[in-house]
């Protein structure tokens, strides 16, 4: 579903975000991307949604080539990926309900299809009482479940979660993670970056490790794959 051949990745400097990254994340299957701040990890997601191109190597997503997406096609690919970042990215002057309902908006949905939709997701995030509170007026945990539920809006074949628990408390953490499974039990794949070890050792999903634009290691591998240059 997810596929990373050979990828790397330059900055115009010239320095390397990324380099000889191969990765498959499969149809519904959760994975951890993990790392320090600087090793990788957003480019990855970044890659997945075609704000980058790789400057050398394939990245596929469903089967497609983002490389060769004009922007109409990348524009139609984004609306199957779910997308939740550490910022909530929220608009601030728009209730909870209504930040979900503009990302059908945009997409051009039917009027009669935005409100049953948006209330159902509000639901499987457990906000439904909020529906009508501002960003303002929700904390850090409920403002996260709101991005979670407008990332759902669109039923999406993955979800590209970006540091989702940075901005958070230990119990809001605990309860996003507990929502992340609920989601990728019920079909949905997650990809989420994270570097939050204790996080991620409390989960039994795959981890995939990324040092210095390379990884380093893959859970699902069974085996460390120690990256050029490394004893």
């Amino acid at each position: 579903m997810i596929k990373f051949a050979g990828v790397y990745m330059a900055f115009p400097s010239g320095s390397l975000a990324l380099r000889d990254v191969s990765l498959h994340v499969a149809k519904g299957e959760f994975v951890f991307l993990t790392g320090h701040s600087g090793a990788g990890k957003s480019t990855v997601l970044k890659l997945v949604y075609a704000e980058h191109l790789p400057t050398q190597g394939d990245v596929r997503v469903s089967g497609f080539n983002t490389a060769k997406l004009n922007r109409r096609e990348v524009s139609r690919m984004r609306r199957r990926l779910g997308i939740v970042f550490q910022d909530f990215r929220l608009l601030e002057d728009r209730t909870a309900e209504e930040n979900v309902a503009f990302s059908l908006e945009v997409t051009g949905a039917k009027r009669s299809i935005i409100a049953p939709k948006v209330m159902r997701v509000l639901a499987q995030v457990g906000l439904t009482a909020k529906a009508h509170q501002y960003p303002g007026e929700l904390s850090g945990g409920e403002q996260q479940r709101v991005g979670i539920a407008r990332a759902l809006v669109n039923d999406p074949f993955v979800l590209l979660a970006d540091e989702p628990t940075g901005n958070l408390d230990e119990r809001a953490t605990r309860g996003v993670l507990r929502l992340l499974r609920d989601i990728n039990a019920n079909g949905t794949a997650v990809l989420m970056a994270t570097h939050d070890l204790d996080l991620v050792r409390h989960a039994s999903y795959r981890t995939v490790e990324l040092q210095g634009g390379a990884i380093v290691f893959d859970s699902g591998m069974d085996q460390q794959i120690v990256s050029e240059g490394t004893a």
